[in-house]
């Protein structure tokens, strides 16, 4: 790893905290528009790795926020987002004043609330700002986000959104705005993979050509994007994470959460939540969650391609 060192020659500094296969795309995105980026994340080689892109490199939050005009936390949830801010050498620490801290995790809107209100008092600002599009769009510069906070963060903001977004919706002036958009973004994709996933394996469970359905169905009024991109994963047997069972976990586990706090219904995110918490406990966590598919298999001695043949029964 690289010394940290102050680098004039840049108009703006952005730090991005979180490597992973989203923040990666979003920290290349930022250099590539032009801005000075310095990364880091919980794991070292992710770190070196950038750096060896032409990026710079920081042991902690603290020191990847010092002179940063903006920071980029793409971490999990909102626990996670707090120990960024206000852990043990957390950005919050050194953040200079009216410097913009990017949320760009899923959490509950009232933990954005909460986190938007403490990182304020310290003369900071706060952009409550969830992000879709997965990592080949965060890549490309072409993230969805939803954003939410006062005009003076849309503003301290701006190079870092225009860097990595394709689109960014304006949602109003408070944090959890932007969470709560996400939130229902969440519910529709856990919801929609689920669906998929069985479909798909009821297909088998029937003795289709899975190749024909996905033909068939992304040509119909069935189809949705999460059918159209999921499915080619239990197509090919390949459950590589792109996303995992355990994101859908936490987030359908919020949903329930929101949704118990309003005394709001909400049937089909829970029977969803109970599948992957089972897809879960089966061992599929770390999976991509297209292994819902082999769930719903396991279930009903189905054979998907790429797994060994059970026992048949109707």
């Amino acid at each position: 790893m690289t010394p940290l060192a102050e680098n004039p020659g840049f108009a703006v500094v952005a730090a991005v905290i979180g490597l992973g296969s989203m923040g990666l795309g979003m920290a290349r995105s930022l250099k590539r528009a032009g801005l000075d980026v310095v990364g880091y994340d919980i794991t070292p080689a992710a770190v070196d790795r950038f750096v060896a892109e032409g990026g710079r490199g920081a042991a902690t939050p603290a020191e990847a926020a010092q002179n940063a005009d903006i920071v980029v936390s793409v971490v999990v949830n909102g626990a996670q987002t707090e120990t960024v801010l206000f852990g043990p050498q957390g950005a919050a620490d050194t953040m200079k004043p009216g410097a913009v801290f990017i949320s760009s995790a899923t959490m509950d809107p009232a933990v954005a609330r909460d986190l938007a209100a403490r990182t304020e008092a310290l003369g900071l600002l706060y952009l409550d700002a969830p992000i879709s599009g997965g990592a080949a769009k965060a890549a490309l510069g072409e993230l969805t986000i939803m954003a939410s906070g006062s005009g003076r963060a849309f503003d301290a903001a701006r190079p870092a959104l225009n860097a990595m977004a394709g689109k960014v919706y304006e949602l109003g002036d408070a944090a959890g705005t932007g969470a709560a958009f996400k939130m229902m973004n969440q519910l529709l994709a856990g919801v929609h993979i689920a669906a998929a996933c069985e479909a798909i394996s009821f297909a088998a469970k029937q003795g289709l050509d899975l190749d024909k359905v996905y033909e068939v169905i992304t040509a119909s009024a069935g189809n949705s994007w999460m059918f159209e991109n999921r499915m080619p994963h239990v197509l090919a047997g390949d459950y590589t994470p792109l996303s995992s069972i355990e994101i859908f976990v936490k987030d359908l586990g919020i949903v329930q959460d929101m949704a118990r706090s309003e005394r709001y219904p909400a049937p089909l995110s829970a029977a969803a939540l109970q599948m992957y918490l089972a897809a879960a406990g089966a061992g599929m966590g770390r999976d991509d969650d297209s292994s819902l598919a082999r769930l719903y298999a396991q279930l009903s001695g189905t054979q998907l391609p790429g797994s060994a043949k059970e026992p048949q029964s109707r």
